[in-house]
């Protein structure tokens, strides 16, 4: 598991934007934005050559120890290459990311000092003479819980050459406390 940095999120950080003909959340600070942006496009290399199994976002509290994950499972089919049809594949984006609203009940109240971080598990850990990138991504000092979590799936897609599950992850009743 590789993190990049982690920053708090305050509320209002978020904007309404339009992005593939739908209504989606953007960061509002130039910092935020940015941490995002360029977490994302760290990992396109690694995706693109089927090393990331998961990218998950964890809210945890100070402790370090996860209330909850968002996790994103990937499966890039990489004989494709470069043959994919652009607007298949944002018609299944769109329909994918218009339903993540509907998570929004499932999720916990997170307290005022939790923070967040871009967790990627990888498949195989990248070649750091390979991919410039890697410098980017350190090891994550996140605790992981002792039990299995509890799992509430809410989407998945399958378009080629992408499949997309997100699940949500929540620490198990029997979890021991800090």
């Amino acid at each position: 598991m590789y993190r990049y940095t982690s920053i708090c999120i305050y509320v209002g950080a978020f904007e309404r934007r339009r992005y593939m003909n739908m209504v989606v959340h953007r960061a509002r600070h130039p910092e935020l934005y940015e941490y995002i942006h360029s977490a994302v496009n760290g990992l396109l290399p690694f995706i693109q050559k089927g090393l990331v199994e998961r990218v998950a976002v964890i809210f945890f509290k100070e402790d370090k120890v996860p209330i909850e994950r968002f996790v994103f499972k990937l499966n890039v089919n990489q004989s494709y290459g470069s043959k994919v049809e652009q607007a298949d594949l944002e018609f299944s984006l769109r329909s994918f990311l218009i339903k993540l609203p509907v998570s929004e009940p499932m999720t916990k109240f997170l307290p005022r000092n939790c923070r967040w971080e871009i967790t990627a598990y990888f498949r195989s850990l990248p070649q750091t003479s390979t991919i410039k990138d890697t410098e980017m991504w350190i090891p994550t000092d996140t605790k992981q819980w002792q039990q299995l979590p509890v799992i509430t799936p809410i989407r998945s897609m399958s378009s080629e050459p992408l499949g997309l599950q997100l699940y949500l992850e929540h620490p198990s009743l029997s979890e021991p406390k800090p």
